[in-house]
């Protein structure tokens, strides 16, 4: 908004020449959802700790460390996240740039999706909330109309198209298949944080990271000079998203200071699939899907100890993990919390480096 309002007075008061700036711009983004995190985040929370019926249910059958440390903790603090994610992007963000609009689109969506789930685990004081079906059936058609969309504005020799990392001046063409790919990757991702998110801190750092990663990707992929240098694909407008990935650095890190342990709140579902929807989102709009699989290696981690655990008991009938997600593996070995949270942080800042290797190495 403030780009859109004072950009054109330049010419005529110099200072607004900064709000051309996406650097200047995104720093803006930053502080702000710090700012309104910090500001609006402790009564917040003070509302949903007045309300019992907003305390996270905890499962029987997960850690019972847990059932005494963390009953009681109030959940669907990814509002708070959300909140100020809108409130930096609307302010901060060029509002005619239609990539912007498809990230918080998704964002939002899934969202709400979340807070359903949340409220139903809530209201039925159980674990279990949206039945699986309902909750991706309808993610898949928030991500239907997204790619669709994001199909129909890119360029001709991007639309539709798959680039892969360590490789120049090549790209898949996949037709049509790109809608169900990017459907996939934006839903893989969300769901893929939302198993993440089970310790304190656990998954906020590891979205901050990869949010911060994406940033700097977005804006050489939208700049046409670095682009080249890096031999990437230049996606028009693309760097707009480096001011919503920033916001998304500012709001995690904000939520992070009263989600630290002991949390004070949970984000929830309403919160771990907004932020993944996000990320997958914006890997899809600038052509790095794959990149995202290096940088969220640990979501993909997660993901892949519940499809192994899973098949394995289905298959043999026993577990390749004391517990899955792989979190409560360790738990269950007798590794403290923030030891594993901390850990975890360091394998998604190494991650997150090689990933950033990628747009050199080609």
């Amino acid at each position: 908004m403030l780009y859109n309002l004072l950009s054109p007075l330049s010419e005529q008061f110099l200072f607004f020449n900064l709000f051309r700036y996406l650097t200047f711009r995104t720093g803006g983004a930053v502080i702000t959802a710090l700012l309104v995190c910090f500001i609006v985040g402790p009564y917040f929370i003070r509302w949903l700790r007045s309300q019992p019926r907003y305390a996270q249910p905890i499962r029987e059958d997960g850690p019972q460390g847990h059932i005494v440390k963390k009953q009681g903790t109030p959940t669907m603090g990814g509002f708070l996240i959300l909140f100020s994610v809108t409130v930096a992007t609307l302010l901060w963000a060029d509002l005619s740039n239609q990539y912007v609009w498809i990230v918080m689109m998704v964002t939002l969506g899934f969202g709400l999706v979340g807070f359903v789930d949340d409220y139903s685990k809530v209201k039925g004081g159980t674990h279990r909330g949206l039945p699986g079906r309902l909750r991706l059936g309808v993610e898949f058609g928030i991500c239907l109309v997204a790619t669709v969309w994001l199909a129909l504005i890119a360029p001709e020799n991007l639309s539709n198209r798959l680039a892969f990392p360590f490789v120049k001046d090549f790209m898949l063409d996949l037709g049509w298949f790109f809608v169900p790919f990017g459907m996939f990757v934006i839903v893989g991702t969300a769901n893929a944080v939302n198993l993440t998110d089970g310790l304190d801190g656990l998954a906020i750092v590891p979205v901050m990271i990869a949010s911060a990663t994406f940033a700097l990707i977005a804006y050489v992929s939208g700049h046409t000079i670095f682009a080249e240098y890096l031999q990437i694909n230049f996606v028009p407008g693309a760097g707009e998203l480096a001011v919503f990935t920033g916001a998304l650095v500012g709001a995690a890190l904000g939520f992070l200071w009263f989600n630290a342990p002991p949390a004070m709140v949970f984000m929830g579902d309403t919160g771990s699939l907004a932020l993944g929807g996000a990320l997958g989102a914006i890997a899809v709009v600038v052509k790095h899907e794959f990149v995202l699989a290096i940088v969220g290696g640990l979501f993909v981690l997660e993901t892949v100890s519940v499809i192994v655990q899973v098949a394995s008991f289905k298959l043999t009938g026993r577990r390749v993990f004391r517990m899955a997600p792989l979190h409560h593996h360790f738990e269950q070995k007798g590794w403290e919390e923030p030891t594993i949270v901390i850990r975890f942080w360091i394998i998604a800042l190494i991650l997150a480096l090689i990933g950033l290797a990628t747009l050199k190495l080609r």
